[in-house]
């Protein structure tokens, strides 16, 4: 897994689910942007499902949990009680 920030390429995959080559971008609650980010990812995601009309129950099912699971996270995100602008180095 590659991250954007080469000080965060300790956070590893132990289980490497997320290939070694895959670009991935941490988001931290502190961030004054990233539980907003969050929120537009889940409404994306959201039309995404409902427009995806070739998708099994099973699917659906599994879709529709993980933005449940999002969303309880980005409210844990927004009421992280420190917060500031995003870290850039």
């Amino acid at each position: 897994m590659i991250h954007a920030r080469t000080d965060y390429q300790r956070i590893q995959d132990p289980e490497k689910k997320i290939p070694a080559e895959e670009p991935v971008f941490l988001l931290r609650a502190q961030d004054q942007t990233s539980a907003e980010v969050v929120r537009h990812w889940i409404k994306l995601n959201r039309r995404l499902l409902l427009d995806d009309k070739d998708i099994s129950d099973v699917e659906k099912a599994a879709r529709k949990k993980a933005l449940v699971l999002a969303e309880a996270h980005v409210y844990r995100m927004e009421e992280w009680p420190v917060k500031k602008p995003a870290d850039v180095v």
